[in-house]
């Protein structure tokens, strides 16, 4: 099932679309837990003051516990490979100004993706043999032969 999105057997996926923060400052926290172990990762985000942080470590969280339960991998030996932060929905709001003007306000959402990477190798399944092709040469030679 990983292989089907791009994904290796020993690596898990997480999403998170609809975080209540701007791109720009989600992407500062998850600048912070690229490259970490994942239980490293969860104590930084639970010592964050930012408070995108919480939706961050729920994520992880989440990844963590899906690696374990679906795919049989250590917690211990998981490591967040990659990170990634991209622009949601813009809820668009108005505020009335001055002399019946108005002005909007912009609410922005992101989405998060984490991909988690177990460290320990998984055991190779039983490799069928390469079968030989036959060059033309070959082909040639074997229809003179007959």
């Amino acid at each position: 099932m990983a292989k089907k999105y791009g994904l290796s057997d020993n690596q898990v996926r997480v999403f998170n679309r609809l975080i209540r923060t701007s791109a720009q400052k989600l992407n500062l926290i998850a600048a912070q837990i690229r490259g970490l172990g994942a239980g490293k990762a969860i104590e930084v985000m639970t010592m964050s003051k930012k408070r995108a942080s919480a939706d961050v470590k729920k994520s992880l969280m989440s990844g963590v516990a899906n690696a374990e339960a679906n795919h049989k991998m250590s917690a211990d030996s998981l490591v967040v490979k990659e990170v990634w932060v991209g622009k949601a929905i813009t809820m668009k709001r108005i505020v009335p100004k001055k002399q019946g003007q108005a002005h909007p306000i912009l609410k922005k959402f992101s989405s998060l993706t984490i991909v988690l990477e177990s460290a320990e190798p998984k055991k190779a399944a039983a490799e069928k043999p390469v079968k030989k092709e036959k060059t033309a040469a070959k082909k040639v030679a074997k229809k003179e032969g007959k």
